[in-house]
């Protein structure tokens, strides 16, 4: 195997005519360049240098490889800065996957600080809901997910191969039109709406819905599902239905024409941004999972 250190000896030895010249150039003794050409010899089994009396010329073997070698020590020098560049927080890449609701809140203060902080480091933003987000990371489409899991739910063994940053606990409130029965209320239990037609979210979210409106004793009947929090918090203004959305989501979407009610019993997701260990080692994903967490302290 070449060595990069035996490339550039040679190199000065080319370019001086003598180990003498060469031990200058780089700082060392003559033995030490000499020790090194011979070692170099040895791994490409052949003669590079030819000696005459004091001075030296190179075979044909030995030119071919001082020709290579400018390009190979400049490749590698392009390299070094490089590596160190990312290592410094001057230059790096993070992919970043989020659900809708933390894009809009989360996210973007997050993202803002990270680039007043090092403004070298890109970051690329994908949507995208767990566990897909997830299964993401895991497949290396991304280095950061941002995921949530409802409190009381099974599968917290699902994360046990990654790096769980904790960021906050989001409350589920309660949405109902301006005019309805209750929109003067503080807070409402959920079964004081079971009659009521409700207008659904997201598939994880729909599903924790139904789960809790069950475990207060009723079937929530669905007139209407969406994926767009916006959009739930349109039809709820147009008096088409009642909700429950996370709390982020509300701090998103600014509810016109309806009214956020606490909820009883309160339902909590965690939110977390996740990571796989050895990418929680890479500076610019430390200290976009950093970032992170100070916009969800605000």
């Amino acid at each position: 195997m070449i060595e990069a250190r035996h490339l550039r000896v040679l190199r000065a030895v080319a370019v001086g005519g003598s180990f003498s010249a060469a031990g200058r150039a780089l700082g060392c003794t003559q033995p030490a360049v000499s020790q090194q050409m011979k070692a170099l010899e040895t791994s490409v089994g052949t003669p590079l240098l030819v000696r005459s009396g004091r001075e030296m010329r190179l075979t044909q073997a030995g030119e071919a490889l001082v020709r290579h070698a400018g390009t190979i020590l400049a490749g590698l020098t392009a390299a070094e800065e490089e590596v160190a560049a990312i290592a410094g927080l001057r230059a790096g890449r993070v992919r970043l996957v989020s659900f809708p609701s933390g894009s809009s809140t989360l996210v973007p203060t997050a993202l803002a600080a990270l680039r007043a902080a090092h403004p070298g480091t890109r970051v690329f933003l994908e949507e995208a809901e767990p566990p897909a987000s997830v299964e993401m990371l895991r497949e290396g489409e991304c280095d950061v997910a941002l995921a949530f899991r409802y409190e009381g739910a099974g599968g917290a063994e699902e994360w046990d191969d990654l790096v769980v940053r904790p960021l906050l606990t989001d409350r589920l409130v309660g949405l109902v039109p301006e005019r309805h029965r209750l929109a003067g209320a503080g807070s409402v239990a959920i079964g004081e709406l079971a009659d009521e037609p409700w207008i659904a979210g997201c598939p994880r979210c729909r599903g924790q819905l139904v789960e809790v409106c069950e475990d207060a004793g009723f079937t929530p009947r669905i007139d209407f599902a969406t994926d767009d929090y916006p959009a739930v918090v349109g039809l709820v203004g147009a008096g088409l239905g009642v909700a429950v959305l996370p709390q982020l989501a509300i701090e998103s979407a600014r509810p016109r024409h309806a009214r956020v009610l606490r909820l009883e019993p309160a339902v909590r997701r965690r939110i977390v941004a996740l990571t796989l260990p050895d990418l929680a080692q890479v500076p610019a994903v430390a200290a976009t999972l950093e970032q992170l967490a100070r916009a969800a302290a605000r």
